[in-house]
């Protein structure tokens, strides 16, 4: 796949419509939690400088540079996602006797899982960050902020789907069981944090 840095937006639409394995629904939940990381940005940027703001533009600088950060991981994230997805589709077609389907499934499964398990974690830490700044941002903009947090719970939430989609690959019933409740705490986290943004900015 190529780099989604290197898309246009209207190319990248057209790669997720493409009946193709990947970019699928990996692609899109990490990129949904990007493009809330740089709505974030925005209402930061519109608040830095800003005279009934200015104790708090050493907070509100740090946090640029953090959205931009998460923004970077998800869109990584994003490309790791669809690697992984086509790694395991690939095997997935080989007999289970396969030399080569032996060799790497278990890996390609914990990297199948591993990957949107770190897209729901950057999600929800990006709606941490977001709801620290709903008092310290211009009022101006909380339309912006309430609808990044939307999209950052809604960026979590998707990638879940792509953990819970390769749960049954795992073998150890044990540790498909601590990551489903692992992921759903995060999730009703993730929930409460963004009713919370859109409280305070209605």
């Amino acid at each position: 796949m190529t780099s989604l840095r290197t898309l246009t937006f209207g190319d990248f639409l057209d790669q997720i419509g493409a009946k193709t394995p990947a970019p699928g629904g990996g692609a899109v939940a990490s990129s949904v939690g990007a493009i809330a990381s740089a709505l974030g940005r925005m209402v930061v940027a519109y608040s830095v400088g800003k005279k009934s703001l200015a104790e708090h533009k050493p907070t509100l600088e740090r946090a640029a540079e953090v959205l931009a950060r998460t923004a970077d991981l998800l869109l990584q994230l994003a490309e790791e996602d669809a690697a992984a997805y086509t790694i395991v589709n690939e095997l997935s077609k080989l007999p289970e006797t396969d030399e080569r389907r032996q060799r790497e499934w278990a890996a390609a499964v914990a990297r199948a899982v591993d990957v949107p398990r770190a897209v729901v974690g950057a999600c929800c830490d990006l709606l941490r960050l977001l709801e620290s700044l709903q008092p310290i941002t211009n009022t101006h903009l909380r339309s912006d902020l309430a609808i990044a947090a939307i999209l950052a719970e809604s960026g979590a939430k998707s990638g879940w789907w792509n953990v819970k989609v390769n749960l049954d690959y795992i073998p150890d019933p044990i540790a498909r069981t601590r990551l489903e409740s692992e992921i759903r705490t995060m999730l009703t986290d993730a929930a409460r944090r963004r009713d919370a943004i859109e409280s305070a900015c209605s």
